[in-house]
């Protein structure tokens, strides 16, 4: 069985462009609009990893995050932020909040998906 992947993005583009480069390594995903919407989808079912943009409406990515780590099911879920961010301070922010990994767009899908490999729950 696949593994399945949640990706958040305010931008219906990047998640497509990612959606595509994990669906061709084999993954599963899951969308989210922003982090609000990607809440909702967090119903329970496994999710092995999340990608997650931090500036997003509604509900920024740092928050998200946050609210993952604070849910038990999905505390122990890996989750890489994809962003356009590249100031110190937001990835010390985001590794806080529990952040694994930060890649910063543009990004290449292989370094995207070596970051996936390496951080994917068994």
């Amino acid at each position: 069985m696949a593994k399945t992947i949640m990706v958040v993005d305010d931008s219906a583009s990047l998640r497509q462009v990612v959606a595509i480069a994990l669906k061709g390594a084999g993954y599963d995903v899951v969308e989210g609009s922003d982090g609000k919407d990607a809440l909702t989808k967090l119903d329970g079912r496994k999710i092995h990893l999340i990608v997650s943009d931090v500036n997003m409406p509604n509900m920024d990515g740092i928050s998200f995050v946050k609210a993952v780590k604070a849910n038990p099911n999905y505390k122990f879920t890996p989750v890489v932020m994809l962003t356009t961010e590249n100031q110190e301070g937001k990835m010390m922010e985001g590794k806080a909040a529990g952040a694994k990994a930060w890649i910063v767009k543009p990004f290449k899908p292989p370094e995207l998906l070596d970051a996936v490999s390496r951080l994917v729950l068994p």
